[in-house]
């Protein structure tokens, strides 16, 4: 997790729900929008014979009602070099549906804005019990299709600027995740490694950088990660 409390928080189109027609979301210093390609028939199959992971669906910050951050982004004009893996140390919902996905997106901002202080959710994305995927900080979507810079983040002292945050919704210290939010992290790293040129041997673990439980045992299960994202890529 990003803070110390115990409820915490090639370009392929945008993503809004999965739609083809879909735009993403303003960010300084880009285009207004980015219009996502038009259907080209290319499967799963056709993806992996590519080898290219196909690009997960991830509401972008309008989607699920984000507030506008309290001041600009800082865009990083490099590529990140790892992923860090947290969990929220939220409650474990039993509702996995997507309305509480983007009210978990939602309470995240709030403490992160309100309670510490932060210009916007402090981590890049966040992964919901369910496995729906929605963008954490304004703008990080963004540059995540084009994969070439970053916006700094607020999830890890001494990386933020370095890399992305992916913030899974729960507590895992005693118990694992749900299949559905390990099967989305899985894809979330592959389509993010792939983006921006990472291994799979850079995706870490928040405790890898700071004296935290976080993020429980997932950290126990990084090396299978790394892995399953490792087969993804090719």
């Amino acid at each position: 997790m990003s803070v110390p409390v115990s409820r915490r928080s090639v370009l392929r189109g945008a993503v809004l729900l999965g739609t083809a027609g879909a735009l993403a979301p303003a960010v300084p210093g880009g285009p207004a929008a980015v219009a996502a390609p038009p259907t080209t028939g290319r499967t799963p199959a056709t993806a992996a014979a590519l080898g290219r992971v196909d690009q997960p669906v991830i509401a972008n910050c309008a989607t699920w009602g984000a507030r506008p951050p309290s001041s600009p982004v800082s865009v990083v004009e490099n590529r990140p070099s790892k992923i860090i893996v947290h969990h929220t140390a939220f409650p474990n919902s039993t509702d996995y549906s997507l309305a509480r996905a983007y009210a978990n997106s939602r309470e995240i901002q709030d403490l992160h804005m309100d309670g510490n202080g932060w210009l916007d959710s402090g981590q890049h994305f966040t992964n919901s019990r369910g496995g729906q995927l929605t963008e954490g900080r304004h703008g990080s979507l963004y540059a995540l299709l084009h994969g070439q810079t970053m916006v700094q983040g607020a999830h890890c002292v001494g990386q933020n600027s370095q890399a992305i945050g992916i913030e899974n919704d729960g507590i895992y210290v005693d118990v694992q995740p749900p299949q559905a939010l390990w099967d989305s992290l899985v894809v979330f790293c592959a389509f993010t490694c792939q983006q921006y040129g990472i291994p799979a041997s850079q995706i870490y673990g928040h405790k890898d950088f700071a004296s935290t439980q976080c993020p429980g045992l997932l950290h126990d299960r990084l090396p299978e990660l790394r892995s399953a994202v490792a087969a993804r890529l090719g």
